[in-house]
């Protein structure tokens, strides 16, 4: 019987690779499970809004023998001072799709006097259980760009080259970008915790 995990996430792109990336698991989104709601990201670190948010979805749940995993992450770029590090996701504003995004990130790299930039990825991971949080990290470095190329991947990553690639992650196989990714990372590390709930 596969092992059963609850992503705290409603992001469909994390959804997708998560899956893709846990082999041997069957992974639910909550929202497969309850109706969606909201939860408030305030934390002023990647490991805080990981933590909240397993933890809103394993109470909301109701299920002591849930597991639940969260994710949060996102991308600093150096010559930013770190931004949009924790508000990746809603750099262009709240709502904003990946597409603005992006392009926020492009031009606020352009004002700052650059056409490229120093950065790295880093993906938090939080596992909520009866028993507690666990939490383990990943990160992937290399150079954001100003000219976006390729179409894989989603958010940021056709404006990223990881270190040791020509490449961006918007033109690397997901094969690929699941080996070396922040997220492919931290995900290896939460696989030996969750094997050890079992």
């Amino acid at each position: 019987m596969s092992k059963k995990i609850v992503l705290a996430t409603s992001n469909k792109g994390k959804v997708v690779e998560i899956k893709n990336m846990m082999d041997g698991f069957l992974v639910l989104n909550y929202t497969d499970i309850i109706a969606p709601f909201h939860i408030e990201e305030d934390g002023s670190t990647f490991k805080d809004n990981a933590i909240i948010k397993a933890k809103a979805v394993f109470e909301a749940l109701g299920d002591d023998e849930a597991i639940v995993l969260s994710d949060d992450s996102g991308i600093c770029v150096d010559v930013l001072g770190g931004a949009p590090g924790i508000y990746s996701a809603r750099y262009a504003g709240v709502g904003a799709n990946d597409k603005e995004n992006l392009q926020k990130l492009v031009e606020s790299i352009k004002a700052a006097g650059f056409e490229s930039s120093p950065a790295h990825y880093t993906a938090a991971i939080a596992i909520a259980t009866k028993d507690g949080i666990s939490t383990v990290h990943g990160h992937m470095y290399g150079t954001a760009i100003t000219t976006p190329r390729g179409d894989r991947g989603f958010g940021y990553d056709p404006m990223f080259i990881p270190e040791g690639f020509e490449n961006t992650l918007g033109e690397l196989d997901d094969e690929v970008k699941n080996k070396i990714s922040h997220r492919g990372r931290a995900l290896e590390l939460a696989k030996v915790i969750i094997n050890t709930l079992y």
